[in-house]
């Protein structure tokens, strides 16, 4: 019967299919039209009332003047405001009222999330819809104010230009202040990195700090060290830097001191994807002319969590290959990271099925020639089984746990071996994610997608 019923939908708009451009279909029509429509489709569409064709691109947003409509009854009045607005019409079906909604749309341009995101919010709507991607982006969350320093390993593998990316991307919709970044990998290439991201997502003034004591011969994967320093064919530089050859960068644990020092107690979320060097150095430091307290006074005053790619769980036990880069430095963080501070890690495997193709890349910033992201895939070879690991972290940061699934608490113990013992506890200040199953893997790729056409 359900195939029947979407066969004769499908022949009451067979009529209408092509008539838009030569004759005007009447309201009354259209009211057939959209009923037919949520009938074919059961988990939603999106139709333009001038074609009568579903729009292939997009972010479409619901207006709240016409909420709360799930009958035949209330078609025509969302007709009657899409002809005054956008001439656009929605369908969706909530799985928890077991309802199918009918709604006027307005579609903005796929690289305009941040605008898509704050009209939704003015219309009170739970998300919008990527048209291209299929995937929903939540608009309903909650205005956190979320104080983030990045700490990251910049110079050696490509997910940490997308991690700091999405950190650009989520400044722009307001959703977090990006306090600072330090670099954990030494070499002031690594950090002139960096500087070229925060002018080129135009946020030029973000604090960089740099590791100058750290793990010395770290593996680097890729070598996009020339990155900050590349000239056109005219010589030159290709991308703005803020502090340029000339300038300096404060020293990393410094820079935590400096940045942690003026923050409101237990506001500021670490968002750890490199090594923990300079984190364990900020713990061993003592007072200077920005604080009074220890490092791990310090720590314990300022610092709400930590969302730190690493660590291997479950049954494998097996060394966590950011933690045995530096051992030493690992091991230091592990003993004295105050235990009040919570710790979300975010293991390989969780990032391992988010393969964003180099092709992908590319065409996804097509949008312009000067790319520094897109720069290091034209003339590197990026395809060395990189995967979007980092990012984890940062969204789980930004996004909230609600977006991943995590482990019971617990605490870890890290092995001079580099291996992660998890140990199960209610009290315990430790808890990972979860590897998702292939849709959520999906989406999420997606979504780093959808952050990387945006400009």
């Amino acid at each position: 019967m359900k195939k029947l019923a979407i066969l004769l939908s499908f022949l009451v708009l067979m009529p209408y299919f092509g008539q838009a451009q030569q004759k005007r279909v009447s309201d009354k029509e259209l009211v057939s039209v959209i009923w037919a429509m949520g009938q074919m489709y059961p988990d939603g569409f999106t139709l333009s009332l001038d074609s009568l064709r579903q729009p292939t691109k997009g972010i479409a947003v619901s207006y709240l003047a016409t909420q709360n409509s799930f009958d035949k009854k209330s078609i025509p009045a969302i007709i009657k405001h899409a002809h005054a607005h956008d001439n656009v019409v929605g369908g969706w079906y909530d799985p928890v009222e077991k309802k199918y909604y009918f709604d006027s749309s307005r579609i903005f341009p796929e690289d305009s999330l941040a605008a898509a995101l704050k009209f939704a919010r003015e219309n009170r709507q739970h998300t919008v819809y990527d048209l291209a991607k299929g995937i929903n982006v939540r608009s309903n969350y909650e205005q956190k104010d979320v104080r983030i320093i990045l700490d990251c390993d910049m110079g050696s593998s490509t997910d940490d230009l997308f991690a700091l990316m999405m950190l650009h991307r989520y400044m722009d919709m307001d959703r977090c202040n990006l306090l600072g970044v330090v670099v954990d990998r030494m070499g002031r290439a690594n950090a002139d990195i960096v500087d070229v991201l925060n002018n080129f997502y135009g946020h030029p003034d973000i604090p960089i700090g740099l590791e100058t004591k750290g793990q010395e011969d770290t593996h680097v994967w890729i070598t996009y060290h020339n990155l900050p320093y590349a000239r056109n064919t005219e010589g030159v530089p290709m991308f703005r830097r803020s502090v340029g050859d000339k300038g300096t960068y404060m020293e990393g644990y410094k820079l935590y001191r400096k940045l942690l020092a003026a923050q409101p107690d237990r506001s500021v979320t670490i968002a750890s994807i490199g090594l923990v060097t300079t984190l364990a150095r900020l713990l061993e430091s003592g007072p200077d002319e920005y604080s009074p307290l220890s490092g791990v006074e310090l720590v314990r005053a300022k610092v709400k969590d930590i969302y730190a790619m690493g660590g291997v769980f479950g049954d494998a036990v097996e060394p966590d290959y950011n933690f045995k880069q530096a051992i030493d430095f690992s091991l230091k963080f592990f003993e004295l990271l105050p235990k009040e501070v919570d710790v979300v890690f975010s293991p390989g495997e969780v990032g391992d099925p988010l393969d964003y193709r180099p092709e992908l890349v590319i065409a996804d910033m097509g949008w312009t020639d000067l790319h520094p992201i897109k720069w290091t895939y034209q003339f590197l070879n990026c395809d060395t089984g990189q995967k979007m690991w980092d990012p984890q972290a940062v969204i789980n940061a930004v996004e909230g746990d609600d977006f991943y699934k995590l482990s019971p608490r617990g605490w870890v113990k890290l092995t001079r071996n580099g291996e992660t013992l998890f140990t199960p506890d209610p009290k315990g200040n430790c808890r990972y994610q979860y590897p998702g199953d292939p849709v959520w893997c999906d989406t999420v790729l997606k979504y780093i997608r959808l952050m990387a056409i945006q400009h």
